[in-house]
């Protein structure tokens, strides 16, 4: 029998490179490809940043890829969404070419299609979210997150991609959660005030919201800076042969380690002990891997960025509780977004120094009439 041909060098660097480029006739066809198999049945799974399109590519495209011929495949697509987060690094598949070389669990990306539509490896296994999005996940899988974290800390600043020139120097604790802060109100609060302003006052938000929470912080301890996800949550974390895989890194960032901790142990929705006991084994993750001078100061400073997670999360609850509302909205679309809303004004109560937070009734009350001036500017008042 003879031997199996090479495949051309050109294509054989696609396996070497995922992510890279593809040359432009190769791109051209994987489009195509793509293209027909979004006309048929296909799963849809869909985020606040992209939608994401499962589907399964014939021999030759994957081979085009490095992929497995008629494996499932993720084809992620970039939605208009609300900015309420800062994005340092804007093409999601230059972090994860760096982030899969050290944690090969994670989803690799194989192709940038266009401008910004990228093809990843699909990760089976069940969503976190779809066990249960609520309730405890057990010491276990709580180990497998310490252990994450300690992982994506490790990964050497050197190779990931180039910081904006005014990103705050490494160790500059402080500096980076005021950087946090300001860019909640130059890029979330100031820009969206224009058509949410009425109802950020009606709900209880103060004007100087920021303002009042920078007043209560003191001066945190330099610490060294590293990789973070920064959105790990359990509709990010797929688990496959009870083996966690985080996903979704658009919002990486770099930056003090206890943020990444805090936004974790806030959006997993962990009770009281479940928080202490997720930040003592980050705390022992941390130091078995030999960083712990990450954890310095742990106990005086995870207060702060845990103040700050409740405070800015105000803005973006309000706006997308808001933004969620049809135009024919029911009294349950009204109920079930002043739910959300005096959620996060009672988290934020503290933080933003609020004397109370407006009963569910006046909350309703108040997107009701948000709601008529969006949908009928012409009515009455």
């Amino acid at each position: 029998m003879p031997p199996l041909s090479r495949p051309p060098r050109e294509t054989r660097a696609l396996f070497r490179s995922p992510g890279a480029a593809l040359p432009t006739r190769h791109a051209a066809l994987l489009e195509r490809c793509v293209e027909r198999r979004l006309r048929g049945p296909a799963q849809v799974l869909s985020g606040h940043h992209n939608t994401n399109h499962v589907l399964r590519l014939g021999l030759l495209p994957a081979v085009l890829v490095g992929a497995v011929p008629f494996a499932r495949l993720k084809y992620r697509v970039p939605r208009e969404t609300v900015e309420v987060v800062p994005r340092i690094w804007p093409r999601e598949w230059d972090v994860l070419r760096v982030v899969c070389r050290f944690l090969p669990e994670v989803p690799r990306c194989l192709a940038v299609l266009g401008d910004n539509h990228s093809l990843h490896v699909y990760r089976g296994g069940t969503v976190l979210s779809d066990r249960g999005p609520h309730g405890r996940i057990g010491e276990g899988l709580m180990r497998q997150f310490a252990a994450f974290f300690a992982r994506t800390a490790g990964i050497p600043a050197a190779e990931l991609p180039p910081l904006p020139g005014d990103w705050p120097a490494d160790g500059d604790s402080d500096g980076f959660l005021r950087r946090l802060v300001r860019f909640t109100e130059e890029r979330v609060h100031r820009p969206h005030r224009p058509r949410f302003g009425t109802l950020f006052d009606a709900v209880g938000i103060p004007e100087d919201a920021m303002a009042r929470f920078l007043r209560g912080l003191h001066p945190l301890t330099p610490r060294p800076f590293a990789l973070l996800h920064t959105d790990v949550h359990r509709a990010n974390v797929v688990v496959r042969r009870n083996r966690i895989a985080v996903i979704d890194w658009e919002l990486a960032l770099f930056g003090d380690p206890l943020h990444d901790l805090a936004t974790h142990l806030v959006r997993m929705g962990y009770d009281k002990e479940e928080q202490a006991r997720m930040t003592a084994l980050w705390a022992e993750a941390m130091t078995r891997a030999g960083r712990a001078e990450l954890t310095a100061a742990l106990h005086d400073d995870l207060g702060a960025y845990l103040a700050f997670e409740y405070a800015q999360s105000v803005y973006p609850d309000v706006l997308r509780a808001a933004l969620t509302l049809p135009p024919h909205a029911t009294a349950d679309d009204f109920h079930a977004a002043a739910h959300r809303i005096g959620h996060a004004l009672s988290r934020a109560r503290e933080p933003l120094r609020l004397v109370d937070v407006p009963p569910e009734p006046h909350l309703i009350d108040a997107l009701r009439h948000w709601h008529d001036a969006q949908h009928n500017p012409a009515t009455p008042r």
